[in-house]
């Protein structure tokens, strides 16, 4: 398994929470299928949210990819890399999914190179690894040392208390 950008992992796991949302529960396809009905209209129409995980929503169920080994290389870098290679690496399929795509790299080339990223990475979970950010993990990388620093009181800090100036 490969490592991934963390910004890239977040906006994976996003949106699979949306792609739930939008099902509810129980799952309700028509109201999905509305969803993205109305996000590839406005990314056709060459408008549309400028946000990845909504620009990834509307090319989920449309986009095939043709090179995911290229497209794992490029989710080692959310901010830099060239929007054009990946474009090369992922497709559209029917008339509106092909529009949308044209629509979408034409128009926020950026934002769907990181959009296209993202939903090969929700649709590809079992080749990326997500770092483990939680607590625990947190505090098994942290070498300690803070505890005696707490511990230790500074003499500025004790004479701001001190009212009588007693104190050397």
């Amino acid at each position: 398994m490969k490592k991934v950008h963390p910004e890239f992992a977040y906006q994976a796991r996003e949106l699979e929470g949306q792609i739930e949302g939008a099902l509810g529960d129980p799952p309700n396809r028509r109201n999905y299928d509305l969803m993205v009905g109305a996000l590839v209209s406005e990314y056709v129409g060459g408008s549309g949210l400028d946000d990845v995980n909504m620009m990834a929503f509307a090319l989920v169920d449309r986009i095939r990819f043709s090179d995911p080994k290229g497209l794992m290389r490029e989710a080692a870098d959310y901010e830099d890399g060239d929007p054009a290679r990946v474009f090369a690496m992922a497709s559209c399929d029917g008339d509106d999914g092909a529009a949308m795509y044209r629509a979408m790299t034409e128009n926020h080339p950026e934002l769907a190179r990181r959009a296209i990223i993202a939903a090969f990475l929700h649709k590809n979970q079992q080749r990326w690894e997500d770092e483990d950010q939680s607590l625990e993990q947190l505090a098994k990388d942290d070498e300690g040392g803070d505890e005696e620093d707490e511990l230790a009181v500074s003499d500025d800090f004790v004479q701001m208390f001190d009212q009588e100036g007693e104190r050397e």
